[in-house]
């Protein structure tokens, strides 16, 4: 991993691969939060060529982006010549919406001959593949997961969202810019409106995908602990996610959560 790069972001990706590989280069945003990483390289958006030739200087030939990342305010006056020229292309890209925008990002540093690869190439064991790792999801369940799958399907078809909630063929919630943890409160907030509906206590999944026609090199969606906290506070009995296209983060303590809270997790082949 000498020759890899992590472009990093906010969240608990980041901290996961530096441990898996420390001895990757770090590079962040300047402006972001400390990192665990005996080297950091910061750059800015202005100076993005200058960063790729950084790079290449240290013999990286791969970059893998992970964790969220904030779109920073631009000072113009910071620009470098050859950065200023690729201006067109990121601000048009932008304004066509985030899949847009992360694929002008990944051709960037295809042009200068860098090689962008997912999380997963750094650490296969965060994408799981199909199966039940914890609970036991029942027919009804299987009903619910397969309408979920066809509402983020639509959503991602349209740049909106990568997850739903369905509870006995009702479409609770979407997932849409306030992300993941704002659908499930939204969930638990107005459950008592909707129980006698479903009928029982606990009920219904939240399933997650990638959207359609994603690069899945960057931007995954992603399930942890706090998932688990947040589902199981919206009253639902599990959590059902693509195969191979989520990344469970911090593997041990999400399975063991959701054994306790009484939830099942489903890697679901849709």
């Amino acid at each position: 991993m000498r020759s890899t790069a992590l472009i990093a972001g906010a969240g608990a990706l980041p901290r996961l691969l530096i441990e898996a590989a420390p001895e990757m280069l770090v590079c962040q945003l300047e402006g972001g939060a400390a990192l665990s990483a005996s080297e950091v390289l910061r750059f800015r958006i202005e100076r993005l060529v200058p960063f790729f030739d950084a790079l290449a200087e240290r013999g990286i030939t791969r970059v893998c982006m992970a964790g969220a990342m904030q779109r920073p305010r631009l000072e113009p006056e910071l620009f470098d010549a050859r950065t200023a020229a690729l201006v067109p292309r990121l601000v048009g890209a932008m304004q066509a919406g985030d899949d847009a925008t992360l694929r002008a990002v990944i051709g960037l540093f295809e042009e200068f001959d860098f090689e962008v690869i997912g999380a997963d190439a750094i650490c296969p064991d965060l994408v799981p593949g199909a199966g039940v790792l914890c609970g036991m999801p029942g027919p009804e369940d299987e009903r619910d997961a397969l309408r979920a799958a066809e509402i983020v399907a639509a959503l991602g078809a349209v740049d909106v969202g990568q997850g739903a909630v369905v509870a006995r063929g009702l479409c609770l919630a979407v997932e849409a810019l306030p992300g993941t943890d704002a659908m499930l409160d939204f969930v638990a907030e107005h459950r008592a409106l909707v129980g006698a509906l479903l009928a029982a206590p606990k009920a219904g999944v939240f399933f997650k995908a990638p959207k359609p026609g994603q690069d899945r090199r960057i931007d995954l969606p992603a399930l942890g602990p706090r998932t688990v906290a947040k589902a199981a506070a919206a009253g639902l009995a599990g959590i059902v996610f693509e195969a191979g296209g989520v990344l469970l983060l911090d593997r041990d303590q999400t399975v063991q959560a959701a054994e306790a809270a009484g939830i099942f997790l489903w890697g679901h082949n849709r």
